[in-house]
């Protein structure tokens, strides 16, 4: 770190600064330390915003690494082995299956962003276009997700950086006119709970891209080497450690788990609105620790639940 003077007419404004390498690019830390300062107060100011700048690199570098360690053979064969007791098999699941599925992933995933449709609007909605009196963007995204989850189905692609954008610009294109595109600069993303907390800050913009590239890079190099449970966990978690988008990183982030799930064989998951509180739990576990053990216990929970749903949707149906 060190100490910068700019000159300002007659007075001298002093900053102290740091500079990051990231890839090709170089991010500058800087704070303000004030103007015509004696030395004493100087550096008083300066072990303060050394502190404030070390905070800010710790969190940068909290989204840097996907998972900065690797699993043993022996964790990876536990979780082949949790992969065995999944009471769902893809290759069982019909095409009535499938739109229950959608149908009970649109309500849940929705509901977790705020969309104050329930389960029931949304069967009328995806099975008779029936729409009800509530809002058009809760409706528009209704439809989004219905045919997101359509699209994963098609695709053969697993995660790529336009993958992500198409994602979003299905779920979104009636709903936000930046459906499809990233964040700009100056849109940073800050996420708080009911009671103001801040509970997650995304990567600064300028890093988005890099950010992406450094995950996919990462899923590219293990695709094979783990199983898809922890793919989809750090694939998953770590987008919305990111958070590209204004907004809608949620849903994309739980479709793009989807996505890698079914790619390798595995039925897809539906994160219960219930269990948001936990889900949330599981987020933090990750960004803070690089743990997965929450998110995979979780994972394995919702297998279980959303196989006595499907059952009920069967039952329902006769």
């Amino acid at each position: 770190m060190h100490i910068e003077k700019r000159k300002n007419g007659k007075r001298i404004k002093y900053y102290l600064a740091h500079s990051y390498r990231e890839g090709q690019k170089v991010h500058k830390f800087r704070k303000y330390l004030g103007q015509d300062l004696t030395k004493e107060k100087l550096n008083e100011r300066k072990q303060i915003a050394e502190k404030l700048i070390l905070e800010e690199i710790h969190k940068y570098n909290i989204i840097k690494d996907p998972l900065h360690f690797e699993l043993s053979k022996e964790e990876i064969e536990e979780i082949k082995a949790l992969e065995a007791e999944i009471p769902l098999k893809i290759s069982h699941l019909s095409e009535k299956d499938w739109q229950s599925f959608s149908e009970i992933f649109t309500y849940n995933t929705n509901a977790i962003e705020g969309s104050r449709l329930n389960q029931k609007e949304v069967n009328d909605l995806l099975e008779k276009d029936k729409w009800p009196e509530k809002s058009k963007e809760d409706i528009a995204e209704a439809y989004g997700v219905d045919e997101a989850i359509r699209f994963i189905r098609g695709t053969k692609e697993h995660i790529s950086i336009a993958l992500i954008k198409k994602i979003h610009k299905i779920v979104f294109k009636n709903s936000k006119p930046f459906a499809g595109k990233l964040r700009k600069r100056g849109e940073e993303v800050v996420v708080m709970d009911s009671k103001g907390n801040v509970v997650h800050e995304g990567a600064s913009q300028s890093r988005i891209n890099h950010l992406l590239k450094e995950l996919i890079n990462w899923y590219d190099k293990n695709k094979t080497k783990y199983p898809a449970l922890v793919l989809g966990a750090v694939a998953h978690n770590q987008f919305e450690n990111i958070h590209p988008f204004k907004d809608g990183n949620g849903r994309v982030g739980r479709i793009l788990l989807n996505n890698i799930l079914i790619k390798h064989g595995l039925p897809p998951i539906n994160i219960d609105f219930k269990n948001r509180a936990e889900y949330y739990s599981t987020l933090k576990a990750y960004e803070l620790n690089k743990n997965l053990k929450p998110t995979i216990s979780l994972y394995m929970k919702e297998y279980k639940n959303l196989k006595k749903k499907l059952d009920d949707y069967k039952n329902k149906k006769k």
